[in-house]
């Protein structure tokens, strides 16, 4: 599952729609400020306390800020539960859908008007954790397939996230699974090794073969890049503190507490049910598999004047930057490649207690997404971008009470999800270099900066908040679109932080997989927006395309009345 809604297993329990509030700051919560209003046609009251809803599921939904300060262009976005990719102006009117048969959670649009999405497979044996893939396919302007890829087996999944390159080639991210004994042998603690094994990821360079195929020039696999203090005997062993440029194969090792009351199989089954009844879980998620995700990488993105690749890994809150000059056997060792260090890490950052350079006082990222250099030509081009989703209050404690104003149906209790005053960032840096152009360490031993060079927060903190998916993209004139992805809501801020446009998705989607489950396990996020991605009126897929609102528009979802009013008992 995603680990942000891990903690929210009891809770769904007895809610699927909920919202959360925090204590009244006076300000107003993520809405413009008031030069931004001034020229805006706002299309909502923002209320003069500091509520949030986490679901957004009654949210005013549509376009809710325009100014005449916006970048023009169409946005591209897929809902969550849907076949269908939707384009639209700034108006907030859709211009344009691709009409798959699978489900997507993201896409690219080619200069010539060609759509590749990411797509999720219907029958993939193995893998169950949000972001699952499978297919890559290439659709042509009016929604012709005309490339299909397939790598979904019982050993790898494409899953998350992908890159195209300028040659035409696709990066992309997948599993590969590790059995038991070969986790061992990699110097995992058998303690930590579900009976399912772990899944590891790796990226892979895929050359089209059209219409159908693909051919795998180039991969880097993370298992190679694992060091251990576990197990003195296993080839790998090492100081990891000694190693920044390798990977802790143990650091998910502390577990739970040792007071924390263990569960019966019973139970666990029971909440896992549960979970897939809820649409928090696909089929394919079981006892034996909880815990084999251990890094859920899920962002990509590639930078041609450096030949780099920089993936976001959230479940140790770090990205990774890796050399993508090296030979398919160079990127096994650590020797080699343009910059020397074979497939060892160049460079990472956000979490550096992760190689023995740091405490909890040293972490930035949370739970990451969409980690991307800025483009050559773009303010702050070169330097690196990421949404930092779940960033933790240290003034709020797990006690700190919820109140759930939204609600179809509340809660008997109110369960505790964390901490009421996380809130989510977009931060921008400039990795630290040296004349050559190498990453260079501290004098602590560490990947710099200590700070981000740039953040955004929203002006009351809290009413910014997505605990997973979401992303943001630097745009040509300096503005930032933002994807706050649990409630579906893109906003685009001006170089001052001003909000000057603002949309909530208003359309789900019903698709379900053969077996009646759901594709990706959004639970009561019904809105979830992956990513959104703005392209300028100029870019050259709309020439002499047109590009006016469709007759009639898609219809939006309507939430259905509350038990109450639809005349039934709760």
């Amino acid at each position: 599952m995603h680990r942000p809604l891990q903690g929210f297993l009891v809770l769904l329990f007895c809610i699927t729609l909920f919202s959360c509030k925090n204590e009244p700051t006076g300000q107003k919560p993520d809405g413009p400020n008031e030069a931004a209003v001034n020229s805006a046609v706002v299309l909502r009251e923002w209320t003069p306390e500091d509520t949030r809803s986490m679901t957004g599921i009654t949210a005013q939904r549509g376009l809710l800020v325009k100014t005449d300060r916006d970048t023009e262009g169409l946005v591209l976005f897929e809902p969550p539960q849907s076949t269908e990719s939707y384009l639209i102006n700034k108006d907030g009117k859709v211009v344009h859908t691709w009409k798959g048969r699978l489900n997507s959670m993201n896409s690219y649009l080619l200069p010539n008007g060609h759509l590749i999405r990411l797509e999720r497979d219907e029958d993939f044996p193995t893998f169950a954790a949000g972001g699952q893939a499978g297919r890559i396919r290439e659709y042509d302007w009016d929604g012709n397939v005309i490339w299909d890829f397939e790598l979904a087996n019982e050993k790898e999944l494409l899953h998350h996230d992908i890159e195209i390159m300028p040659n035409g080639n696709i990066l992309a991210i997948s599993y590969h699974t590790l059995t038991p004994e070969e986790a061992i042998a990699l110097g995992r603690d058998p303690g930590h090794v579900p009976k399912a094994g772990i899944w590891a990821d790796k990226i892979i360079e895929i050359q089209p073969v059209k219409p159908e195929g693909g051919k795998i020039i180039w991969q880097w696999h993370m298992k190679d890049h694992f060091v251990q203090e576990f197990d003195p005997d296993k080839a790998n062993y090492g100081v990891v503190a000694s190693n920044p440029r390798k990977i802790d194969f143990n650091i998910h090792g502390g577990g739970e507490p040792s007071d924390t009351p263990k569960k019966s199989d019973a139970e666990r089954q029971a909440e896992l049910d549960k979970m897939k009844e809820l649409g928090n879980e696909t089929s394919n998620a079981t006892l034996e598999n909880e815990g084999s995700d251990i890094t859920h990488t899920n962002a990509i993105s590639y930078n041609e004047a450096l030949d780099q690749i920089v993936i976001s890994v959230p479940e140790i809150c770090e990205i990774f930057i890796i050399d993508h000059s090296t030979t398919t056997e160079e990127a096994r060792g650590s020797t080699g490649g343009r910059w020397g260090h074979g497939g060892d890490l160049l460079y990472r950052w956000g979490n550096p207690a992760n190689y023995g350079q740091g405490g909890q006082e040293d972490q930035i990222l949370h739970f990451q997404h969409d980690v991307k250099w800025i483009r050559e030509g773009y303010p702050g081009a070169g330097n690196l971008m990421v949404y930092n989703n779940d960033i933790p209050d240290s003034k709020a404690t797990y006690d700190t009470p919820f109140k759930y104003f939204d609600s179809v149906s509340p809660p008997d209790f109110a369960i505790p999800i964390g901490k009421a005053g996380n809130h989510s960032a977009v931060h921008q840096w400039k990795a630290p270099v040296d004349s050559k152009g190498s990453y260079l360490l501290d004098s602590n031993g560490r990947f710099g900066p200590e700070n981000p060079d740039q953040t955004y927060k929203a002006p009351d903190v809290y009413s910014f908040y997505s605990a997973f998916i979401s992303g943001a993209q630097r745009l040509e004139n300096g503005h930032t679109l933002i994807t706050q992805g649990m409630q579906g809501r893109l906003f685009e801020l001006d170089t001052e932080n001003n909000i000057v446009w603002e949309y909530w998705v208003p359309y789900k989607g019903n698709y379900k997989l053969p077996d009646g489950s759901v594709s990706q396990p959004m639970g009561p996020f019904i809105f979830g927006v992956f990513r959104s991605t703005l392209y300028p009126l100029d870019y050259p897929a709309f020439s002499n395309r047109d590009v006016k609102p469709l007759e009639p528009q898609p219809e939006p979802f309507k939430l259905p009345p509350p038990p109450s009013e639809a005349g039934e008992d709760h």
